[in-house]
């Protein structure tokens, strides 16, 4: 069994890849190292996947947003399966380079959806996100919300390869489950990420900046119960029956919410990366920026109906793990 990662040098993707690779599957994985974040991390992450499972794990330098060069380069490849992982993260950064986004999100899902079209895989597992709900008042967040207000072009190009998903699904019948993650945090994560910022700052002694005057609610979600709710999606495809499975599709595609299902204060996670850290933060209290939400809460009902998804990882629990990595592994950096 091979499945092909996109993202895999990214903070999901790496982990994803460590654990179908530890348990004996082999995984071709794709990046293109976009200068968004720190490339020796990612650089660090493909290296660790590489000095654990060298003989099962290939890695392949493309740009999926290129559809000449990623079908050039997986040309004698075999794939059984896909996790789409990559995009163009990040909802501030849409405002000032929003062409990044259309070449990423939109036309780099559109090839992933060609190639699982062509290649007949078996299962397009892609990420989504929890920014797709737009700014709602109403919680907790469930799939069958409408989902049509975006307050991002990130959100908005997420929503739409939501829908491209559907049409695919609809056409060549090609089993699809698109996740909507809910703010991932934990080791070997993303330095542009509240979690790790807030972190970095309280251990350097520098202030942080708190949007909302700290008043922001996040459904933060551990990496490991991310994981696990990526692989029991992508070991039960859906069914292509004609009943109508969650996101409202009676095509071979559903949707489901992947997230703590607890949503903290802002003001909570920074307590407890001061109790972490044995040290306490400088707090700058800024406005709500332009494109931001107030909160993210998950409703995670059909996805642990229909999978047995269930986190395990509160903040308490969480934190002092990152907390942990960052100081062995990433603080040597500075």
């Amino acid at each position: 069994m091979t499945t092909l990662i996109t993202g895999a040098a990214g903070f999901i993707g790496m982990h994803v890849a460590a654990a179908l690779l530890d348990r004996g599957e082999r995984v071709i994985g794709i990046d293109n190292f976009t200068p968004y974040y720190s490339l020796d991390l990612k650089r660090a992450r493909v290296a660790r996947l590489e000095a654990l499972n060298g003989k099962s794990f290939s890695f392949i330098n493309v740009d999926f947003g290129d559809a000449n060069a990623l079908s050039h380069a997986l040309s004698g490849a075999t794939i059984d399966r896909i996790v789409h992982l990559g995009a163009q993260p990040g909802v501030r950064y849409s405002l000032d380079n929003p062409s990044a986004y259309i070449h990423s999100n939109i036309s780099g899902h559109l090839n992933i959806l060609e190639l699982a079209r062509h290649r007949a895989v078996a299962h397009l597992v892609y990420a989504s996100s929890s920014s797709v709900y737009g700014m709602r008042a109403d919680t907790p967040f469930r799939v069958a919300d409408r989902a049509d207000t975006p307050i991002s072009l990130y959100a908005a190009t997420k929503r739409a390869d939501e829908l491209m998903s559907e049409t695919y699904a609809h056409l060549f019948r090609i089993p699809q489950t698109g996740l909507r993650f809910f703010t991932v945090y934990g080791p070997w994560g993303r330095p542009d990420m509240a979690v790790w910022k807030f972190t970095e700052a309280v251990l350097r002694g520098h202030p942080i900046g708190v949007y909302n005057h700290g008043d922001m609610l996040r459904d933060f979600t551990f990496i490991d119960d991310i994981v696990n709710g990526v692989i029991l999606a992508l070991d039960h495809p859906p069914e292509d029956d004609g009943q109508e499975k969650p996101g409202g599709f009676a095509t071979p595609h559903r949707l489901y919410n992947i997230g703590n299902n607890r949503p903290e204060q802002l003001t909570d996670l920074i307590a407890a990366i001061e109790k972490a850290c044995g040290r306490k933060a400088q707090i700058n209290l800024l406005p709500m920026q332009d494109g931001d939400v107030y909160q993210t809460f998950a409703d995670i009902e059909d996805i642990s109906r229909d999978l047995g998804f269930a986190p395990t990882t509160p903040l308490a629990v969480g934190i002092p793990s990152f907390v942990a990595w960052y100081r062995k592994e990433w603080m040597k950096r500075w």
